[in-house]
């Protein structure tokens, strides 16, 4: 059989009774075939007389698996320059959970060498089997490998998964720290071993326990059932479309980018009320409503023709990847000065890059932020390009200064600005000790409330109104309520 420039074909799952009829005509038909790994049951029943070439050396040789696929995939393409061809055969099928096949096949018709597929049963068929289940509407296919190395799940959680390819213990375990990411350690799932063959196993166990059994090797797969129908962000969009749409939500209906603005701020104080307060379980809430007022805006958006989700993902995530090349790139910056230095150079070349021109350093820093808050970028802002004090005395000097300009004040009008200078050189010292400004005057108010409200039950048990102290009176219960708080 004289099958010129490069066969594709599927080995199947490993039971030698799921070969395609196809496939074993050309494996009766053929006196060479090449193998990306002999490791696979179906070998052994091969048809006499054909000479088995392999690639697991390359296996054992190089260091990583990305460096043995492009070894394979450069052989492949030369031996299919030869007069006979070459038959390439991977188990399942060559297109499906495949690292080689698509790369050969692609590279090949650019390179005008003849390519030809030949199907194969791929895992998937007998997996789900094993399972008794249906892959559709929505489960996820992702390779072992590249789970292992993320640092989050690349889908939803709100569907299946199957997780191909988890040939050894210790990728198991690398998957298994990414999943627990977002899924609970007991989460149930399931490890299928040899699916299709004599060896067929299904285990079920909780996934933090999936690296520990002795049943894993080169076809086994994981199988991850949902965590629950409301847990992915995905699903999350859906419902904030459903409230916009023409049977949805009549206020929702109504909403535009303007009417919500007192929302997404009065949302935002609340995250950081919860913050403030240090408190978890307000806090996944409150984040929970301020990721619905982003969403919201998003589906708004989308709706007029402004941008849509994906838009504001992208955007934000190629900014934060180009703003870190410390990180995603090969710059080395160790220290957070030099970080941050960086920043605003990488973001002043966009600007540029933007035809945005020459701006501000403090272009960008947002009007309605709170006065302290506002305050505090500008002096960061400007500090990373060396406007500032070299050392504390000098800003504490700043700060006696103002203090005295506010006493010299002769009116209102001159006391409210050296007022305002003042407050700004107090932020710029909280800034010096590393003290958020806006949380230190939050948290004194939370002390004075709770101090005055003490104050308060005192002068009620004493069957008081408050207003009938005098202020000596009012004084020694203030600093009695200080003791007793210290």
């Amino acid at each position: 059989m004289n099958l010129s420039g490069i066969t594709l074909l599927g080995l199947g799952p490993g039971n030698p009774d799921m070969l395609t009829v196809q496939a074993w005509y050309v494996l009766e038909n053929i006196s060479e075939i090449y193998l990306r790994t002999s490791e696979h049951p179906v070998i052994d029943g091969f048809p006499e007389g054909i000479q088995v070439h392999s690639f697991d050396y390359l296996y054992e040789r190089e260091d990583d698996f990305e460096d043995v696929y492009n070894h394979i995939i450069e052989q492949v393409l030369k031996l299919g320059l030869k007069p006979n061809g070459i038959v390439y055969a991977v188990p399942g099928h060559p297109l499906i959970a495949e690292a080689t096949c698509p790369v050969i096949a692609n590279r090949a018709r650019e390179a005008g060498i003849p390519v030809k597929i030949v199907p194969g049963l791929s895992f998937l068929e007998p997996v789900t089997a094993a399972l008794n289940t249906d892959l559709l509407p929505q489960t996820s296919l992702v390779d072992a490998l590249e789970l292992a190395m993320g640092h989050v799940p690349p889908f939803p959680s709100s569907a299946p998964a199957v997780v191909a390819q988890l040939h050894s213990k210790f990728i198991a375990a690398d998957v298994k720290l990414t999943l627990m990411s977002i899924y609970p350690d007991e989460h149930t799932v399931f490890l299928v071993h040899a699916a299709g063959t004599s060896y067929e196993k299904v285990e079920v166990l909780p996934l933090y326990k999936i690296d520990r059994s002795d049943q894993i090797g080169l076809l086994t797969t994981l199988y991850v059932p949902p965590l629950g129908p409301a847990t992915s962000f995905e699903a999350f969009q859906d419902v904030i479309a459903h409230l916009r749409a023409p049977d949805g939500c009549p206020w929702d209906r109504e909403q535009t980018h303007q009417s919500l603005r007192p929302h997404l701020l009065e949302e935002a104080y609340e995250v950081i009320s919860a913050l403030d307060s240090d408190d978890p379980v307000a806090m996944q809430e409150e984040f929970g409503d301020l990721l619905l007022q982003v969403v919201l805006h998003a589906q708004i958006a989308s709706e007029y023709g402004e941008f849509n989700m994906s838009d504001v993902i992208e955007g934000v995530h190629n900014k934060i990847v180009n703003r870190h090349p410390h990180v995603f790139g090969d710059i080395e910056l160790n220290e957070m000065d030099g970080v941050l230095l960086n920043w605003e150079k990488m973001k002043a070349e966009e600007r540029v890059a933007n035809g945005e021109g020459e701006k501000s350093l403090l272009e960008g820093v947002a009007q309605a932020l709170p006065a302290l808050i506002q305050a505090e970028q500008y002096q960061q802002r400007v500090s990373r390009v060396g406007f500032d004090w070299k050392e504390i005395q000098g800003v504490i000097d700043k700060v006696n200064e103002e203090l005295g300009e506010v006493y010299q004040a002769e009116d209102q009008k001159s006391r409210a600005i050296e007022m305002g200078d003042l407050i700004f050189a107090v932020v710029n010292l909280a800034r010096w000790y590393d003290v958020d400004a806006e949380s230190a005057l939050r948290e004194a108010n939370a002390r004075f409330r709770a101090r005055f409200s003490q104050v308060e039950q005192a002068v009620h048990a004493q069957n008081r109104s408050i207003s009938e102290l005098s202020q000596d009176e009012l004084e020694s219960l203030w600093l009695a309520t200080k003791k007793k708080d210290r």
